[in-house]
């Protein structure tokens, strides 16, 4: 008896034509993919189902070959495909998730895959806004921003978005909610307004009953409701972010807003404080704060219960701001990946209010990115020396973000990381490593004189790759004790050093960065996405870099060198 359904036509021609592509997409051999490729193409015309065909026929149908006829069979007798399913053990998710993207056929793919080491579409769509795919051969800018523009359309789709995916909408929402509900109060809340990197839902608290939330949830056009419970509605517009709308009376704002913002475990250890409550009529959080007996404690921070005893001790941090940022530090420019001159790229940071600009462009071994050889070191230093001419007070300072090399070296000889004003080391290659592998290449990198910035200490790519595993005690520990600054880097889709971890890198003593790693001058704007990371892990102007003014980091510069007798 069979314990399967015999596959129809269509599925075994798909069958076929996915191991064709996936055969192409590995680099095997072209004519046997070809001929998996032309039997999928004459089974999609058969008009008599395979499985109702005498077995010796299969082998006369016009395409059919030997290799091919069998593996008809195999599915007819099986329900399984051998071939196919050994293609897909070797194949990572991500690359077939590329497959149903507009524009990118096997071969395109492959390079993708095998040039970039990209293997997800997060990581490509990264690739695309660091123009990375236009140096490749066989694409262009059309092709890159075709790719980027169906990737977009695809992720739109799914369930979790960063949070700067979702700002915008978040702005417009309030403004939204704001007019229909009109003189109530309203405000997002949740985990939107705690600035948490990763959004599943959007939040927000409007001062009505639920019930006239839901009657008028009627009027807003394009909304469509997903379910409902005693205090609160869960709606999603279109495409974007699942929404959910709490309601509550108007006196009862403050209340609502404060116990649908803080985390649970935050709660619990607020009201477990003599005075607190959650019954209380309070119309500010400051109040509900102030009857505990301590300061209020900004919406960023209401994570963890550690954060209350710093508030009943007086040490809550004055939290750093986007506009305390002083400088753009890491940036990139068309002498690597970047998508703008670096003469460009200085005058738009200037022109922003930023007093310094440091060009970080890629190092050699970033081929893809069209890193830096030698030669052309020496000649953007020479552009970089007219244009402080050019431009000054503003300063560009003589960077580069150097590879660390699998063995944790850099990726240039002394006498040319000398010849920088500072150093940002990054991993790019290679990142598929154990703990063990990942903290030999860090440390030693940390460890090089020359290394000033260790940049986005993970690799990882919110919502596209975790990243390798690295020991961060570990790690914050050797950037003490080497004078190495640790990279916030401010890219929405890194963020990385992940803000958990800012707490124990300040209690340590270690110096941080804010880095906006633009390759355009939009990305600037990352700044704040960025600062707002480092909000919620305590970060003070005092302990960012990028914070320092221009003068304050030249002195600081040059006392690290002398330290290191470079």
């Amino acid at each position: 008896m069979l314990t399967y359904t015999p596959m129809e036509n269509y599925a075994i021609a798909d069958n076929f034509s996915l191991l064709a592509k996936l055969m192409d997409i590995h680099g095997d051999n072209p004519f046997k993919a070809k001929s998996f490729a032309n039997a999928a193409f004459q089974i999609e015309k058969l008009t008599v189902p395979l499985q109702e065909t005498p077995r010796d026929a299969i082998f006369r149908i016009k395409g059919i070959g030997e290799s091919t006829g069998k593996s008809v069979l195999e599915m007819l007798d099986t329900g399984q495909f051998t071939a196919l399913e050994e293609y897909l053990a070797k194949t990572p998710p991500g690359i077939l998730d590329m497959m149903r993207i507009k524009g990118i056929g096997p071969k395109k793919i492959a390079t993708i895959w095998k040039e970039l080491e990209i293997e997800t579409l997060g990581e490509l769509l990264y690739a695309c806004n660091e123009n990375r795919l236009s140096l490749l051969k066989g694409f262009g800018q059309k092709t890159q921003e075709s790719i980027r523009q169906s990737i977009e359309f695809f992720l739109s789709n799914r369930e979790r978005f960063l949070y700067a995916e979702v700002a915008p909408f978040a702005i417009e929402l309030t403004q939204l909610l704001e007019k229909t509900f009109s003189p109530a109060p309203v405000s997002l809340t949740g985990a939107f307004r705690r600035q948490q990197p990763v959004i599943d839902e959007l939040e927000a608290v409007i001062g009505v009953p639920i019930e006239q939330v839901s009657e008028q949830f009627h009027s807003l056009e394009g909304f469509e409701r997903l379910g409902n419970n005693d205090d609160s509605i869960l709606v999603q517009f279109r495409d974007q972010v699942k929404i959910r709308l709490y309601g509550t009376a108007p006196e009862h704002f403050a209340v609502k807003l404060f116990t649908t913002t803080g985390t649970e475990a935050f709660l619990t250890a607020f009201f477990a404080r003599e005075g607190a409550s959650n019954g209380g009529n309070e119309t500010t959080e400051a109040a509900i704060f102030a009857r505990a007996g301590i300061p209020e404690i900004a919406p960023a921070l209401r994570e963890t219960p550690d954060i209350l005893l710093k508030a009943a001790a007086g040490k809550l941090p004055k939290l750093i701001q986007p506009g305390d940022i002083k400088g753009i530090i890491h940036s990139h420019s068309q002498w690597s990946d970047g998508m703008s001159s670096l003469e460009d790229m200085a005058v738009a940071a200037r022109d922003k209010g930023f007093e310094y600009l440091v060009i970080s462009d890629h190092s050699r071994s970033a081929f893809y990115a069209n890193g830096l050889h030698p030669d052309r070191i020496l000649a953007q230093h020479a552009q970089v020396d007219e244009l402080n001419k050019k431009l000054a007070p503003f300063k560009i300072f003589k960077s580069i973000e150097a590879d660390i090399l699998n063995d944790g070296s850099l990726d240039y000889p002394d006498e040319i990381l000398r010849s920088f004003d500072l150093v940002i080391a990054s991993v790019h290659s290679n990142l598929k490593m154990p703990e063990e592998k990942a903290m030999a290449r860090l440390l030693a990198a940390i460890a090089n004189p020359y290394t000033t910035i260790l940049g986005h200490m993970t690799g990882r790519l919110l919502l596209s790759r975790n990243g390798y595993p690295v020991n961060h005690p570990a790690i914050i520990d050797a950037c003490v004790a080497n004078e190495v600054v640790i990279e916030l880097n401010a890219h929405p889709r890194r963020l990385d050093i992940d803000w958990e971890w800012i707490p124990m890198a300040i209690d340590k003593g270690a110096m941080l960065s804010i880095d906006p790693d633009a390759h355009t001058i939009e990305g600037y704007n990352d700044i704040r996405y960025g600062t707002l990371a480092a909000q919620k892990g305590g970060l003070t102007a005092e302990r960012n870099l990028s914070s320092f003014g221009l003068s304050e980091l030249e002195t600081w510069l040059a006392a690290r060198r002398q330290s290191k007798g470079i």
